[in-house]
C-alpha cells in the first residue's frame, strides 16, 4: 500500500514539474505564432485592403488556439457599432489572457500596439506593427532564454520533490 502511495506521489510531482516546463516551451511557442499573426496582419492590411475586423476574421481562422481566440474575440467585438478598434482590442485582450501562456510584458505590447490600431492610414498602421513585432522579438528572446535554462530543472525539480516528499513520508 505504502509503495502504490509512494509511486503516486512521485508520478505527481513529476507531472507538475513537466507542466511547468510545458508552460515554459507553450509561451515561446506562443509568441511565435503571434508573431506571425502580426505579419500576416500586415499582409492582409498592406496588399489585401482589407478592413481590421476581416484581416482579423481571416488570421483566427489561420493560427492555433490559444491566440485565434483573440482575433475572434475582436472580430465580434468589432461588428457591435458601438465599439471602438481600441476598447475592442483591449476587451479581446482581456478575454482571451488568461487562456494563454504569455506573460505581462507581450499583453502590455499588445495594448501598446492596440492604442494606434485603426486609427491611422496603412502605412502608419504598418510601422506599428513593425515596432510591435521588433518589442515581440525581445520578448521571444527571453522567453527562448528562460526556456533553455529552466526547463530541465523545472522537469527535474518536480521528480526531486517527489522523491524528497516520499522520503519525509516514509
Amino acid at each position: 500500500m505504502k509503495l502504490i502511495g509512494a509511486v503516486m506521489v512521485l508520478v505527481a510531482c513529476t507531472l507538475v514539474g513537466f507542466e511547468f516546463a510545458k508552460r515554459l516551451s507553450e509561451r515561446t511557442r506562443q509568441l511565435r505564432q503571434l508573431k506571425a499573426a502580426l505579419r500576416s496582419l500586415e499582409a492582409e492590411i498592406m496588399y489585401s485592403h482589407r478592413s481590421v475586423g476581416e484581416a482579423s476574421v481571416t488570421i483566427a481562422a489561420q493560427i492555433p488556439k490559444p491566440l485565434s481566440m483573440l482575433f475572434t474575440l475582436f472580430a465580434d467585438k468589432l461588428e457591435d457599432e458601438e465599439v471602438s478598434v481600441k476598447s475592442a482590442w483591449f476587451a479581446s485582450i482581456e478575454e482571451s489572457w488568461g487562456k494563454t501562456a504569455l506573460k505581462k510584458p507581450e499583453i502590455e505590447i499588445l495594448k501598446q500596439f492596440g492604442e494606434t490600431l485603426g486609427q491611422h492610414d496603412r502605412y502608419s498602421q504598418q510601422k506599428h506593427i513593425l515596432l510591435a513585432l521588433n518589442h515581440l522579438e525581445r520578448e521571444e528572446a527571453d522567453a527562448v532564454d528562460q526556456q533553455n535554462r529552466y526547463e530541465r530543472m523545472m522537469k527535474s525539480i518536480g521528480f526531486l520533490a517527489g522523491l524528497l516528499l516520499i522520503i519525509l513520508l516514509m
